[in-house]
Formats: C-alpha cells, structure tokens, sequence
C-alpha cells in the first residue's frame, strides 16, 4: 500500500508540474511612499489581505526586545476611531477573520473575508496600524497575557530548544533574541515604547500591503493611497549580516524523561543562489516520527539508520532563512540512556558527509519532487498566496513563480548539490543547543570532529 500511495502520488506530482508551475499574474505598484502594493486575482469568492512589516525581533535591541510582538497583542484593542468591540462586530458582521503574527524579521497583520468586503478589510488594517490607541490599561493588561504566553511557550520544548539555538548561533546579534522578549522587558515596555517603535518602523518604505484571491488590483491601489498613503516614506534599513558562532549550550533539566536536541548549521538567506540546493538537503535529510509508519525502501538514508537503531523517538529536518543568512539542520527527541544520544548525533553529521561523497542520481530525484510538491503545498489558498507574496516581496524584493522556482531546481545537478553539501556541511563549526537529561551528551569537541569523519 504504502508503494502504491507514492506511485500515486508521483503521477499527481507529475500532472501538477505539466499544468503548474504557472507564472502568477502577480502585479505590484510602488506608491510614493515607498508602500508597495502586490496582488495576484485568483478567481475565487474570498479574499486575504496582509500588511507585512519590515521589523521583527532582529530590529530590537537588548533593552525593548519584545517590542514588536507586544505591539501584535494590542493591535485589536482599538484605535482613534473604533473601540476593540467595534472592531470585533465590523469583522463578525462581515464573516471575516483578523488576525497578527510576529517572527524575528517580519511583523504581520492580516484579514480574511468576501471578496465584496475587501475595502472594509483594508480599512481595518490600515486604521489599526496606524491609529492604535495604545491605552495604558490594555497596555497593562496584554502585559499580563504575555507573561502568561511565556509560561506556556516555555512548555514546548521545540520553541525553546530553537530559541537556545538561535542565542548560541547568531551570539552578540539581534536575531539571537527570542521573539517574545525576556520577562524584565515586557514588565518594563512602557506605552512611549511601543509609539516609538510604530514611529520608526511603520512606515511607508519598510511596508507590503498584500491581496490574493478575488481582488482587483487597481481598486487595492486606490485603498492602499486612500488608507496608508499619507503614511511617510521612513527608511528600509539594512541589518549587517550576523555571524555565524559555532558554539553549544546545554540546560540540564532531569524533570523532562528525554533528551531535545537541536542542531544547526550556517545556511543562507532567501535570495542566495544555494538556498535550493539546501532546500534539497532538508529533503535528502528527512524526517521521522516512530509513531508513524515509514517505508525503507524510499527512506533517506539516515532515517532508516534511525528506524532501525532506535535512535530518536522523532526527528525533523529543517531550513530557516532570513534576509541575509540562515540555519539548517536537525531537531530531535531522544532517550537519554547509554550511547543513544552520541550515536544519533554522529549519525546525522555521517549523513551529510555520505551525501557529499556518494549522492545518487535516483536521491536527488526523489529530492527535487519533494521540494516541488512542498513549494505547491505551500501555494495552497488564499491565505497562503498572500504570505508568499508579502514574504517575497519583503525579502527578494520581487515575486518569484513557481515556474522560475521549478527552472533553478531542475538545474541542480548531482556534482553541484554534493559541492553544496560539502561547503555547508564538511568541516564546519556547528551549533548545537541540548534541552532535558543529559547524563550522556558528548563534548563538543567531538560533535565538531564527526562534521569532518567519513564512513563511505
């Protein structure tokens, strides 16, 4: 069944890549503001409306980090014109759905709704992204909330552990901060704090206004002048590339029964020729979950060492960009006993240096048709259409179809893939971040000798 299912599923793959990748009708207009409005009309009854934000956490500094994502929890609490209920019964009464998230480059506030509604959707945005009120006693209250939102992220392990990667990763750097912030920082944002950080980054040239799905894009121009257009233009500053630290850090917590484990890599950011190639690597790499089933026959290779050793109870791979860097590589859960812990970890620094040495044609086929069906995955709604449009833009500066996505794939051959590979992945300073018991984590010394050990 299982080999039926992927046979299947190829054929899908197959007809999907004859009649896509399509080259979207993506169009984008800049107004003199530097706003940029960008929109693909997909023949559809509903609509999704972004404004990204040039700021995340990697804009802060030590003393206002958790800026950008306490401004994300007072963003419905009412502006200048509508009180939070208002807001909400304009939303209900048009069977839309609002909503804001924060990464650590991008702050973004979106709505979905009928296409029929879309001029209300963009007034809703465009008045609560400029005329929060910021009232002191929400200010208080949303205070309250994101501590409690601490004590419940702190639970997950896998934010955590990646937070601990990231502050070893990119050490002495404004992207080593989580996006929530510390404790003392969000007990001490005053209302002056978060007005200032609207003040300096909510401005014309550090925004996106994006829409996809059954839209006009003359008539979001209009809206976008109409609604942000006297915003001023400000600045789109540029971050200096942060370095990469090869570094560990471990936190000894003998209440959890095993061990997280994340490892990372120095990657690249969006617009870098090699992020297919790595995209591709994540794909050759694998994951696992001993609770599912798998089939060996199609398995990476390092995921069927896993399943067959026992070594993780799961394991992801993953492939984080930012604007001019980026990390790679792998998060797992473990059993802390014996040499389970240290096995896992030589086993997936061997993984890459087979891949780098002995790469098939056959692996990097069954790799490329994975990261196109994940790229099409991902293309999947209108909500989703928008994210990309305002994440590229952002981040390439234009949109990229998935033709011209497809092309730089295709192009990959095998001797330059295990070139990538090699350069990333060989002889490299890791970072490393271990969460729960660690009776048995081996020294770093040795992690960092496995990135340079072959076993062909």
């Amino acid at each position: 069944m299982h080999r039926s299912s992927i046979s299947v599923f190829s054929r899908l793959l197959g007809r999907a890549t004859r009649t896509f990748p399509r080259n979207f009708s993506t169009r984008i207009t800049t107004l003199e503001n530097g706003l940029r409005v960008a929109t693909e009309e997909i023949n559809t009854p509903t609509a999704t409306i972004g404004v990204f934000v040039d700021a995340g956490s990697s804009f802060e500094t030590s003393q206002n980090n958790g800026t950008a994502h306490f401004l994300e929890h007072m963003a419905f609490k009412g502006t200048q014109k509508r009180n939070r209920v208002q807001i909400e019964k304009e939303v209900e009464d048009i069977g839309a759905s609002l909503n804001a998230y924060t990464t650590r480059e991008q702050t973004v506030f979106y709505a979905k709704c009928l296409k029929n509604d879309v001029s209300k959707a963009v007034d809703i945005l465009a008045d609560i992204l400029q005329n929060s009120k910021l009232d002191e006693a929400n200010v208080e209250d949303e205070r309250s909330t994101i501590l409690r939102e601490m004590e419940e992220v702190g639970k997950q392990e896998g934010e955590v552990i990646m937070d601990h990667l990231h502050s070893v990763a990119f050490q002495g750097s404004s992207l080593a901060y989580t996006i929530l912030g510390p404790q003392e920082n969000i007990k001490s944002i005053t209302r002056n704090d978060l007005a200032n950080y609207i003040k300096k980054h909510y401005v014309g040239n550090r925004l996106v206004l994006a829409a996809a799905g059954g839209v006009n894009h003359e008539q979001i121009v209009q809206l976008a002048k109409s609604t942000l257009g006297s915003l001023p233009a400000g600045s789109s500053p540029h971050l200096p590339t942060p370095p990469f630290t090869g570094s560990m850090v471990t936190v000894q917590d003998d209440t959890k029964p095993n061990t997280h484990i994340a490892i990372g890599l120095r990657g690249v950011g969006w617009s870098h020729p090699d992020h297919f190639g790595i995209l591709l690597l994540q794909a050759l790499t694998g994951s696992y979950d001993r609770n599912l089933g798998g089939g060996k026959a199609v398995s990476p290779k390092l995921i069927e060492i896993i399943s067959e050793e026992k070594l993780a109870h799961r394991l992801t791979s993953y492939n984080t960009c930012y604007h001019d860097t980026g990390i790679f590589g792998v998060v797992a859960e473990t059993s802390p006993e014996g040499e389970v812990v240290t096995e896992l970890l030589y086993e997936v620094f061997n993984s890459y240096n087979t891949l780098a040495a002995g790469l098939t044609e056959t692996e990097l086929a069954r790799a490329k048709a994975k990261v196109k069906a994940a790229l099409l995955v991902h293309l999947d709604g209108t909500t989703a259409v928008c994210e990309d449009i305002g994440r590229q833009l952002q981040t390439l500066k234009k949109r990229r179809t998935t033709a011209e996505a497809f092309s730089i794939i295709d192009s990959i051959t095998v001797s330059q893939l295990k070139a990538i590979i090699f350069k990333y992945c060989h002889d490299v300073d890791p970072a490393v971040a271990a969460l729960g018991r660690l009776t048995e984590f081996p020294d770093y010394n040795f992690i960092r000798a496995w990135t340079a050990w072959k076993r062909l």
